[in-house]
């Protein structure tokens, strides 16, 4: 079962400063045709920020993906939308171990006897607000 990405890129800013930025929308896990049918839905849902009037909305299926041409008052903007197997992720989680099979039982380890509590079972001294004066791990050897 294959992982998809489905990528956009789009028209940003405007003039001279006009350029295309890209970003991962969503990812599809399965078969080819269920991630060509979703980023079908997200092309056609899609509403880029430019042009702030659109006066004309076309969308193009091709190749693996779809092309968005909309036509504002003076400049057309576009948007890409790529359906793209995942190869390869540097920050995907690791995958959960499968556990080995035993032919035995293991035995159940003994539970261990709770260690003495050190605290002294005194009343403790206590500001106002509740806490103590002097905090109960003062004085514990069993702390390093």
């Amino acid at each position: 079962m294959a992982d998809w990405g489905l990528v956009v890129e789009t028209t940003v800013g405007s003039g001279d400063r006009k350029h295309i930025e890209g970003r991962v929308l969503a990812h599809v896990r399965g078969a080819r045709e269920d991630a060509l049918a979703e980023l079908r839905r997200q092309a056609s849902a899609y509403r880029p920020t430019h042009p702030l009037s659109p006066k004309r909305r076309r969308l193009y299926r091709h190749g693996d993906g779809f092309l968005l041409v909309v036509d504002g008052a003076w400049q057309s903007f576009t948007t890409r939308f790529t359906l793209a197997e995942l190869v390869e992720d540097s920050a995907a989680p690791a995958p959960a171990p499968v556990p080995e099979q035993q032919s035995e039982p293991q035995p159940q380890p003994q539970p261990q006897p709770e260690p003495e509590d050190t605290v002294p079972s005194e009343p403790v001294a206590r500001y106002d607000d509740g806490v103590p004066v002097k905090p109960s791990w003062w004085g514990r050897s069993d702390l390093s």
